[in-house]
């Protein structure tokens, strides 16, 4: 099987950050809007079930700016999204082998690669 490319949307930092302390109503919020967002983007763009045990997940994450960001922060403030994007590959997350790494430069997504 070829791998999965898709452009996701980025994550709101501010909610979604591990270091974020504000009310727990607006985390579950935006939360529960990036779930319904990443998993919408991957229905979009044409991406099913798949009938697999495993995946391997490559997020590469391309920031809006040029502000400095960590990838642990990064990738905590994807949780929810990928949560949607388990729901549409049918997956469990748990048994996903995940990879991160940030470009350089702007755009604001998270290029997402997704193989068997």
């Amino acid at each position: 099987m070829k791998p999965i490319i898709l452009i996701m949307p980025w994550p709101v930092m501010r909610e979604l950050s591990p270091n974020w302390r504000g009310h727990w109503a607006n985390k579950a919020k935006a939360k529960k809007k990036l779930r319904a967002a990443w998993a919408a983007a991957a229905l979009e763009q044409g991406v099913r079930r798949l009938l697999v045990p495993a995946l391997n997940v490559r997020l590469e994450f391309v920031p809006p700016d040029l502000r400095s960001r960590d990838l642990d922060n990064l990738l905590a403030s994807c949780k929810a999204g990928l949560d949607g994007l388990a729901d549409v590959l049918g997956v469990d997350d748990s048994t996903w082998s995940i990879a991160i790494s940030k470009a350089a430069g702007k755009g604001g997504f998270v290029r997402v690669e997704v193989t068997v």
